[in-house]
């Protein structure tokens, strides 16, 4: 010891009597203890992993459904339905840093700060996505009120969806247990997607819904009996949606439960040592100045809006280009379990090779598959081996950008120590440019189909409109992939700048920890005396 601390500490001896001395040392002693690991048990990543099923069971519905429910269904005219899904997909976009702007302004609560979202908007949402599936009784206002209800249960879900995505930085301080809770995650979010085919394809796959001939056919369903029958399928096919409508909203709430009572948040240690939070404004110019998040986002961007068109077109390309009318409900199924059962493959694969390995080999496989739909013909049993090869791709496109996000985020807080609660930002802004961009090719995919003119609820389609439909799911796919994966070359974080961040994080984190301990000293001292 050296002299001056022998006489500091024997003059504080000689101030405080020797009990005051003994119980101020005491958080000293446990301060020196080695800090365990946060570990999740397998049941917490398993509550965490099930809460991300609504968004993927509502959406997979919406996006493999609600165009041919909108045409076919509900007949509204492919030029008002192209806006319904345009303008209903921007406005979901805009809701992300809406709402990733008032959880920043959020103050933690006794069930955390992004808890309450979660909770308070799931019994408003599943009202509102059945009302999306309903038809209403007056033609005239049909198109506005889809519009109402499908952006009303977009801003619901994003109340839900952009809270629990943040979660991910709040379910532990380890970078390995955030990584495996993200892999339940994906795995259980893939299931959702195969719930959401299943049950939706399945019960609406049962109703016959009627169509209708061209002037050329032998039967027209306008006439007498035929028309008679035509009302009575199509009211079937009405109630087909609202029933797989119910089960999917009753999953949706389900999940959200199991989530509240299964996941807990916890604060970053050098979190609570700032005082006042960074504004929204400022926070959001230093995210969107994160050269690492920006390049994440223009790859991530081109290859999410490839496979968005291939989600939002493959009902019409498969009933009308293929002519596979009663099994692309089927092959949606196939597509999905594939994915499903990949999803542990991708991430054993990222932990070996690396991510960005991933990324190039992952999304990649989908163009060979994407070629052969392209230029082969109708050949339904080709066609199931592709839709199970496209769910290996689907897999990856999956699992990797939830991955990777959590990367960036930590590059950023090594950089901005001080800039907490900005995790929202970085995960809202994620998912507002992927939804404007996809609200943007849907509008537009829909638009081209009424240009080539596409007949609502027939039984057939123009050649233009078969055409249409295969570059939509094709050609325009694979240029966006090929794309993206160019930009992604520009990403910064590989697996050694990973390994060096997440050691450096760590170093901050302790001592963060260690200050804040000194701190509790200091003020408990000071209180004694």
């Amino acid at each position: 010891m050296a002299k001056g601390e022998g006489s500091e500490s024997g003059s504080a001896a000689g101030l405080l009597p020797t009990g005051i001395l003994q119980a101020a040392e005491r958080p000293a002693q446990v301060k020196k203890e080695p800090k365990k690991k946060q570990q999740l048990s397998i049941c917490n990543k398993l509550c965490y992993a099930v809460g991300g099923a609504p968004y993927q069971v509502t959406g997979c519905a919406l996006g493999f459904f609600l165009q041919i429910y909108l045409l076919d269904v509900a007949q509204v005219d492919p030029f008002s339905a192209s806006i319904i899904l345009f303008v209903g997909r921007a406005w979901d976009a805009f809701t992300d840093p809406l709402v990733g702007f008032c959880i920043s302004k959020s103050s933690w609560t006794r069930l955390g700060r992004l808890m309450p979202w979660i909770i308070f908007s799931t019994p408003l949402a599943v009202i509102a996505y059945f009302l999306i599936w309903f038809v209403p009784d007056f033609p005239q206002g049909q198109a506005l009120w889809y519009l109402l209800f499908y952006c009303l249960f977009e801003t619901l879900v994003t109340c839900f969806h952009v809270p629990y995505s943040a979660l991910t930085m709040f379910i532990s301080t380890e970078q390995s247990e955030r990584d495996s809770a993200t892999a339940y995650r994906m795995t259980v979010e893939v299931l959702g997607t195969v719930l959401g085919t299943a049950i939706q394809g399945q019960i609406v796959g049962q109703a016959d819904t009627p169509c209708l001939q061209d002037s050329n056919g032998s039967a027209l369903a306008s006439e007498g009996t035929n028309h008679t029958q035509s009302a009575t399928s199509l009211k079937e096919t009405q109630n087909a949606y609202l029933l797989a409508a119910g089960v999917i909203a009753s999953i949706y709430v389900v999940c959200a439960v199991i989530l509240t009572l299964g996941v807990r948040e916890q604060r970053e240690p050098y979190e609570t040592q700032q005082a006042e939070p960074m504004s929204f404004f400022r926070g959001l110019r230093l995210v969107m100045s994160h050269g690492p998040y920006v390049k994440l986002i223009a790859g991530f961007l081109f290859t999410s809006l490839a496979f968005m068109l291939v989600e939002g077109n493959f009902a019409l390309f498969c009933t009308y280009t293929l002519g596979f009318r009663n099994e692309f409900q089927n092959l949606l199924l196939a597509i999905m379990l594939s994915a499903t059962f990949t999803i542990p493959i991708w991430q054993w694969f990222l932990t070996r090779f690396g991510k960005k390995t991933a990324v190039y080999i992952g999304i990649s496989s989908a163009v060979p598959f994407l070629i052969l739909v392209a230029f082969m013909e109708s050949n339904l049993v080709i066609t199931y081996v592709v839709a199970v090869a496209a769910g290996i791709s689907v897999a990856a496109a999956f699992l990797l950008p939830w991955s990777m996000l959590p990367d960036v985020i930590d590059d950023f807080h090594l950089k901005q120590p001080q800039s907490h609660g900005t995790e929202p930002i970085f995960f809202s802004f994620y998912v507002f440019f992927t939804k404007f961009a996809s609200g943007v090719s849907l509008g537009i995919s829909t638009l081209s189909l009424d240009f080539a003119g596409y007949q609502t609820r027939g039984c057939s389609q123009p050649a233009r409109v078969k055409f249409t439909l295969k570059m939509l799911v094709t050609i325009a796919p694979i240029v966006l992939i090929l794309l993206g994966l160019l930009l992604f070359k520009l990403y910064p974080i590989d697996e050694e700048k990973r390994r060096q961040n997440k050691k450096d994080l760590q170093a901050l984190r302790e001592e963060a920890s260690s200050s804040g301990c000194s701190d509790t000293d200091s003020t408990e001292l000071a209180r004694i005396l």
